[in-house]
């Protein structure tokens, strides 16, 4: 077997293999003789057919199969005699297969960059902090309270917070337009769900009362044919109602499913689920400042290969947030998802990189943690353990991700690390931000 490779750019590799003409030739005639002792052919006693015409019957596609067999053998052989690793699946293209020449075809690939990390210590982080309040707790159960709040009918004009009861039907440039209109529409004025200046329009309204209000359709609107339109509408107001904010009582508690007794021990629970969550919150926000802190201070050509890859993941987990519903083949196009895919690359790149210098393990200890916190949520948290433990592909996964944060935390020991003390508002609308 001969082998040479060619190196188009930096990441590109192009390895032509030769392989002698009897490697293939002779394991097809084996193939063949064997299945002659088998075949069976009207007319023919079994084990009696002439090779000539079992060679006719079946010796393309035993000459293919052998073909397919022996060019991914050579060239898992030729990538381990030249010290490659391809990044994605090489693309295999034949250039001789005829019977009694030589098999020759190249295998085109991308390989991993070569990564020189900058040392740690010149890396700057800043570690956000913050504490849960008593006034974010008072905060946090008003919004429990008003998740259960109950809607009572007001004879007085509507005000900001009230949710009101209207038909509607909206007009551009006189024409009316898809969507424009409804018959009792409930809208909680103040919430901003509607297009700006539609909620405000109807501020101060009562029951029974009409009027037009005129608004512009944002610039970015969804609908394209509206987005940055002048629009009026004639709104009618069927029925104010104001929120009824439910008294801390036992039959809040019932409701929200509180199973202590008592005013103050449902804010030492509702103190400690927040900080539950906002330590969560500052974990992630670190570990993502860390992980762009390292992204900032590299700079290196990553694999198409593997940002392809990425797209495709993204791409999935975009569509089952629709249902896994079939959508049209340009609904989401690679665009739509490169600038995130090539960062992913790049971070798990140089994280691996890290994980391989230093030598990091999952550490048991560690992994089971990890596993356990995740159950946590089930009714048998012991079985969905064991079910972890017992699934390879799956204890990988949790493996990876704690390789994941004990490379983090490397860097964290030894980057000049800095602190910004954030309130729970803003760590909570931070970590929500990095989850869209």
């Amino acid at each position: 077997m001969q082998v040479s490779v060619e190196s188009p750019s930096p990441l590109k590799r192009q390895v032509t293999i030769d392989v002698p003409a009897e490697k293939v030739d002779g394991e097809v005639d084996s193939r063949l003789a064997d299945a002659a002792k088998r075949v069976r052919l009207d007319g023919f006693r079994p084990g009696k057919v002439p090779m000539r015409i079992v060679r006719q019957r079946f010796g393309a596609g035993v000459r293919a199969e052998v073909l397919s067999e022996v060019m991914n053998q050579t060239l898992n052989d030729a990538l381990v005699k030249e010290s490659l690793t391809p990044a994605g699946r090489p693309s295999v293209e034949p250039l001789a297969t005829e019977q009694g020449s030589n098999l020759k075809f190249v295998a085109t690939f991308e390989v991993y960059p070569q990564i020189d990390l900058c040392p740690l210590s010149e890396i700057e982080v800043i570690r956000p902090t913050g504490e849960v309040t008593d006034a974010d707790i008072d905060q946090m159960i008003e919004t429990i309270r008003s998740q259960q709040a109950k809607l009572e009918v007001v004879e007085r004009p509507a005000q900001s917070g009230d949710t009101v009861t209207v038909d509607y039907s909206g007009s551009v440039d006189g024409e009316a337009f898809d969507g424009g209109q409804a018959e009792g529409a409930k809208i909680e004025l103040g919430a901003g769900r509607m297009i700006p200046g539609f909620e405000d329009g109807i501020l101060g309204m009562a029951a029974g009362e009409e009027k037009v209000i005129e608004v512009r359709f944002p610039d970015d609107y969804g609908a394209e044919h509206l987005a940055g339109k002048e629009a009026e509408f004639n709104i009618k107001v069927t029925e104010v109602a104001e929120k009824q904010l439910p008294t801390l009582d036992q039959a809040f508690f019932d409701a929200v499913e509180f199973e202590g007794e008592g005013v103050d021990a449902f804010r030492a629970e509702v103190r400690a689920n927040m900080e539950r969550e906002l330590g969560k919150a500052l974990r992630n926000l670190t570990k993502t400042r860390a992980l762009d802190a390292m992204g900032a201070a590299h700079s290196f050509e990553i694999p198409e290969a593997l940002v392809a890859e990425e797209i495709n993941q993204l791409r999935r987990q975009l569509t089952q947030q629709f249902g896994g519903a079939e959508l049209p083949a340009d609904s989401f196009p690679d665009d739509l998802f490169r600038e995130r895919a090539e960062k992913r690359v790049t971070l798990g790149l140089l994280m691996a990189e890290l994980v391989k210098q230093r030598e990091l393990q999952a550490e048991p200890e560690r992994v089971r943690a990890f596993i356990e916190d995740l159950a946590q949520g089930y009714q048998d948290a012991e079985a969905v353990v064991n079910w972890y433990y017992q699934n390879p592909q799956m204890l990988s996964s949790v493996e990876s991700a704690v390789l994941e944060d004990q490379a983090v935390e490397t860097v964290l020991s030894e980057a000049q690390v800095s602190e910004e003390t954030l309130d729970y508002t803003q760590v909570m609308q931070l970590a929500a931000g990095q989850n869209q």
